[in-house]
């Protein structure tokens, strides 16, 4: 420890509250007892509080040398993460990756990133699993997952922020030549609409009003389906009007099979997370399908539309 060192008391300090006694820790540090003492009387000087509760049999935290205490773990804990993050980047990605994602996005947006991942870490073993349901990451073994939704806080997870996933209302060209353009919200409930729905029971369109507030309308239609690429294809075949996700229909508009519908009105967006088990570093093999996804969604948005 250097005098220009401004934490030299409190490398001290942690070793005394560690070991239990000024002897043990000036053992520890190859220091005089005395030198242990000076050491953390400067640092109260310094601090302004005591830190220790001092007799001749016993040594104790204060209050004060308590929460000191708290306050350096917790600050260590960061230091070691931070060099445990930077070392970890320098080892290449090997060993079993378990993946879960849902079905439609994960076979169309995620699943390509993952086989360039793997052609180009051949030490790397993908297992994927393309699922609706929202499994137990822990329960299953998963390491890494793929949320579409709001997330529920807890305490034994990590998630990262991929971007939103936005509703777009369209059709065909073929449809609208044989029924009028909806111009407002409303239009919509005289229009056959192609619904997403389970058991009877067809789900309703939800849009967000000027406050932000959200709006449903019940739409009716012919069709419906439980599963998302039903609908799309049921739409590009001139069956009515749906609304689906951004990623799922923006190829659609580029090549003319689909026109969006009222592009003015706000609809509902559900962020895009990678979420993994929370652990005292992120292994490489995470951190690189993390960082690719990241770098693609959030800077690239792969499947936004062009000049938007």
């Amino acid at each position: 420890m250097t005098s220009s060192d401004p934490f030299r008391y409190t490398v001290v300090f942690l070793h005394v509250v560690e070991a239990g006694s000024f002897t043990l820790a000036a053992e520890k540090l190859n220091m005089s007892k005395s030198g242990v003492a000076k050491s953390i009387s400067r640092l109260e000087t310094r601090l302004g509080v005591r830190l220790f509760n001092r007799t001749t049999r016993r040594l104790s935290l204060t209050d004060e040398g308590q929460a000191y205490s708290k306050g350096c773990s917790r600050a260590l804990a960061e230091l070691e993460n931070a060099q445990l993050e930077v070392s970890t980047r320098k080892i290449a990605p090997s060993g079993k990756l378990r993946v879960d994602m849902p079905v439609v996005f994960g076979k169309r947006w995620v699943l390509p990133i993952l086989l360039n991942i793997v052609e180009k870490y051949p030490e790397l073993e993908l297992d994927v699993s393309l699922t609706d349901r929202r499994i137990n990451l822990i329960d299953e073994g998963v390491d890494l997952v793929i949320r579409i939704g709001q997330l529920h806080e807890s305490a034994t997870l990590i998630a990262r922020p991929l971007g939103m996933q936005k509703s777009v209302v369209c059709a065909s060209p073929q449809y609208l030549k044989r029924f009028c353009y909806p111009r407002v919200i409303n239009d919509l409930m005289k229009h056959q609409c192609i619904t997403f729905g389970n058991g009877g029971r067809t789900l309703p369109w939800y849009f967000l009003d000027e406050k932000g507030n959200s709006k449903a309308i019940q739409v009716q239609g012919r069709i419906s389906s439980n599963h998302s690429e039903t609908i799309l294809d049921a739409a590009l075949h001139g069956h009515g009007i749906v609304l689906l996700s951004d990623w799922l229909v923006s190829k659609y508009f580029q090549n003319g099979q689909l026109v969006r519908l009222l592009p003015e009105v706000q609809t509902q967006g559900f962020p895009i997370h990678a979420v993994w088990p929370q652990n005292r570093h992120l292994s490489p093999k995470v951190r690189v399908v993390v960082d690719a996804l990241a770098d693609i969604f959030i800077s690239q948005i792969p499947w936004s539309e062009p000049n938007n």
